[in-house]
């Protein structure tokens, strides 16, 4: 196995070549340049053509493309990722602010809906045709169709303004902030957000869990006379979790950049709401660094993704 991991991490360089490569080109062919934006447009009237050049020649901006990408390349291998053009600050500083409460609301997300969603895909599987497994079915495909912000919009109605349970908005009250103490603040985004997602594990188990309990493995142990228990839950359960493991390993660094939604409507200050804001200030060095941390999430979860289905699938070889 460690021959394998060291393999996949070596072939992730080329790829991580090629992709950084990819984003800086297509922030590139975005209209304007960093210029256009670190200056508003009340003071760009005052400044002459004479000062923008040699603003854009202190930059590197008049550089060759390739020139500036290897410039960018660069940096990033020594850790430096760019400054905000607007604050100034470290784009590092700025994710390492930001990065931890995305994870936070995003694991929390995944366990809510990996634990529900395996476990009633499951109960709908072995209670086929039944009425609980109709029932299952049709409450799926509701939570699939239901936008994710119309679903946190009724949740705040009810649990904030009618019930008056929790809190709305923000992480954390100041002066509380270990985790406990602000767990009422991630209660609500989590849970919608993991709710959103429980509908496509639910059918994904169900359907895996359907595919394993017909296999010929299963015949033999119920010839066998082993109880029905023990076949479905041992025999079954386990190699039916292993296309689930699979979306589950995909959709973590997916809700990284996929909470966005949830970040908005609840306010909550993570990866997602700064990458809106920097897509709508063209804030390019932050929009290059999220979308890079991405594109590496993936990555680092494909590795995992084959690891877990070797450990789960006995029949698969780490080669």
């Amino acid at each position: 196995m460690i021959n394998f991991i060291i393999r996949k991490i070596l072939a992730l360089i080329p790829m991580l070549v090629v992709i950084s490569f990819l984003i800086f080109l297509g922030v590139e062919l975005m209209p304007g340049d960093a210029v256009d934006f670190m200056i508003s447009p009340e003071a760009l009237s005052t400044v002459s053509p004479a000062e923008l050049e040699a603003l854009r020649d202190e930059l590197g901006l008049n550089d060759p493309f390739i020139v500036r990408y290897f410039i960018w390349l660069a940096n990033i291998l020594r850790g430096d990722f760019g400054y905000s053009l607007q604050s100034g600050v470290p784009v590092s500083q700025l994710m390492a602010n930001t990065l931890p409460a995305t994870l936070e609301l995003t694991v929390a997300a995944l366990l809510i809906s990996t634990l529900l969603g395996s476990l009633l895909g499951v109960v709908s599987a072995l209670r086929k045709g039944s009425i609980a497994d109709n029932v299952l079915t049709v409450a799926g495909m509701i939570g699939v169709a239901i936008p994710q912000f119309l679903f946190g919009l009724v949740m705040i109605v009810v649990f904030v303004f009618n019930l008056e349970w929790l809190p709305v908005g923000g992480r954390m009250t100041p002066g509380r902030e270990l985790f406990f103490q602000r767990l009422e603040y991630l209660v609500l985004p989590a849970v919608v957000l993991g709710l959103a997602l429980t509908a496509g594990v639910m059918r994904y188990s169900r359907a895996s869990m359907l595919d394993s309990l017909n296999k010929d493995y299963i015949k033999t142990a119920r010839s066998k006379g082993l109880k029905e228990w023990r076949i479905n839950l041992i025999h079954g359960l386990r190699v039916a979790m292993t296309p689930v493991a699979v979306l589950i390993g995909f959709r973590l660094p997916m809700l990284i950049g996929g909470a966005v939604v949830i970040e908005q409507v609840f306010q909550w200050q993570g990866v997602g709401q700064l990458f809106v804001m920097a897509v709508r200030s063209q804030n390019t060095p932050i929009i290059m660094m999220i979308a890079f941390f991405s594109v590496l999430m993936v990555l680092v979860s494909s590795i995992l993704v084959d690891i877990v289905t070797a450990i789960l699938d006995p029949r698969v070889k780490l080669s």
